[in-house]
């Protein structure tokens, strides 16, 4: 165990997770220096601004907002000091292809409600769902979000529960046991899209996504997802932590199987008692740590992982509004499943499409100039293992979604008002995020890349070398990244 006596930290990325690990970190008394090789902090969170309107480029949906609390309260702090959060409602509006449209909300008659008018005799099987979805909620959240699996004797006492709870069924199969309806199954299946799960394979572990949102709400932060990113730098600097923006790590050094610190591109070296990774996993260990210090991490065992989708997101804004929009919106395709197929298994970029479109202005005008629409839409596709020529393809590809997006009951005439664009591709994650493969969220989260099988949150590797976020436990989203800072308190005191 280590112990924190004017001792030296450095934590890799400025992401949810390093921006919890930092604080956490610096609470225990260590001096902690964050680095950041973007020149925002933020990570996937980052921000790009346009002609007066500003982008969230990634999470846009904050759930379980006591982790937040609890974030704050271990650096003595509060965190309405440092940001607001507020309720969405509904939490996402589901467009199917044919029409139908679906208001997933918390409260429990108006969900009823909206089950009932697709299949009443759906809603007795729904509540049979929410109770199996708490079930998991309890023993996979709450009692092993921040837990150690850094022995294969971690995971042997939590798989009987794992076994009882049917964590080896996919989350599609596990709904349609209790969910008969066909288009109810796609809106209790689609959550682990959300942190780059498949739901025909993610583990049913993840339909505990559903108790969480449904038990805690769907928020977001004023400002934008970048405004948690500043209220939390915020926190980190007011609690001592010293934060450098446009520094690429390029090698952790070690010495006899220990880390003694990095050292950026341009050549400074920062000294480190310990080191933590917000960074991609797989490249952290790929680029940043020579061969002859992994045994176990070698580069042919982490090509050989399974890599999670791709996204291709397109940030626009229009010169008038849409009010009749919610603020988050899933508009599902014509398929279902074959789309999943193409995406995870075929890994090519379909003719048909299902996006999530992100409207925040309904919930912050601020966020465009007045009388401005502010959106970005998201088309979940394979990862660079597909072999598409992004630079080629992309153009054609934003317009067919935004042309799709013009229905009078969506963004009716997008195009004429169209007067801000941007667009990141698969290749854009690898380019400016570093993220191997251009996965959006690492490892897929199948039951065979979760929990111990995941890389660990101590190096198995490098003594004094730890990870957080996406690629190692507990896994992609909000919750997950800022629960794994909280994992390492099981190493560092």
């Amino acid at each position: 165990m280590i112990q924190a006596n004017e001792k030296r930290a450095v934590v890799i990325g400025s992401g949810f997770g390093g921006l919890a690990a930092a604080i956490r970190t610096q609470a225990k008394g260590y001096d902690v220096t964050l680095l950041e090789m973007r020149d925002k902090p933020g990570g996937r969170a980052y921000v790009y601004e346009d002609q007066g309107f500003t982008y969230d480029a990634g999470p846009t949906i904050v759930t379980v907002p006591f982790i937040l609390d609890e974030l704050a309260e271990v650096a003595g702090k509060d965190i309405k000091d440092y940001v607001s959060l507020v309720p969405c409602d509904p939490y996402y509006r589901i467009y199917f292809d044919d029409g139908k449209i679906f208001d997933y909300r918390g409260a429990q008659e108006s969900l009823e409600a909206e089950i009932a008018k697709f299949s009443p005799e759906d809603v007795a099987g729904y509540r049979a769902f929410l109770k199996y979805s708490k079930d998991i909620f309890d023993r996979a959240f709450t009692d092993l979000s921040d837990h150690s699996f850094h022995t294969i004797w971690e995971m042997l006492k939590v798989s009987p529960d794992l076994i009882r709870l049917r964590a080896d069924k996919s989350a599609f199969k596990k709904v349609g046991e209790y969910i008969k309806d066909p288009y109810l199954r796609q809106v209790f299946t689609f959550e682990p899209l959300l942190i780059g799960g498949n739901p025909l394979r993610a583990s049913a572990i993840y339909t505990m996504i559903h108790y969480l949102e449904k038990t805690w709400g769907v928020h977001f932060a004023m400002g934008g997802t970048g405004a948690l990113v500043k209220g939390l730098v915020r926190l980190f600097e007011d609690t001592g932590g010293t934060l450098h923006l446009n520094s690429r790590v390029a090698e952790i050094e070690v010495s006899h199987g220990q880390v003694t610190g990095v050292r950026t591109d341009d050549g400074r070296r920062f000294p480190a008692d310990l080191v933590i990774s917000n960074g991609d996993v797989a490249n952290t260990y790929r680029k940043m740590i020579a061969p002859q210090h992994r045994k176990k991490w070698t580069d042919k065992r982490i090509e050989n992982m399974r890599y999670a989708m791709s996204l291709f997101v397109i940030y626009f804004g229009t010169n008038r509004t849409y009010e009749h929009l919610p603020h988050h919106s899933i508009i599902l395709g014509p398929r279902y499943e074959g789309l999943l197929k193409d995406i995870f298994d075929r890994k090519i970029v379909a003719e048909d499409f299902s996006v999530y479109l992100h409207a925040p202005t309904r919930t912050d005008p601020s966020l465009a100039p007045p009388g401005h629409e502010c959106f970005y839409v998201l088309s979940p596709v394979p990862h660079l293992g597909g072999g598409q020529d992004w630079d080629d393809i992309k153009e054609e590809y934003a317009d067919r979604i935004l042309a799709s997006l013009e229905k009078d009951y969506l963004v009716p005439d997008l195009r004429k008002h169209l007067v801000s664009k941007l667009m990141f591709t698969p290749k854009d994650f690898e380019t400016q995020l570093d993220a191997f493969m251009g996965s959006a969220f690492q490892f897929e989260p199948t039951l065979t890349q979760s929990a111990w099988f995941r890389p660990h949150n101590k190096s198995e590797d490098v003594e004094g070398l730890y990870f957080v976020g996406a690629g190692t436990h507990p896994g992609a989203g909000l919750p997950g990244v800022i629960s794994s800072a909280k994992v390492l308190d099981h190493f560092i005191h």
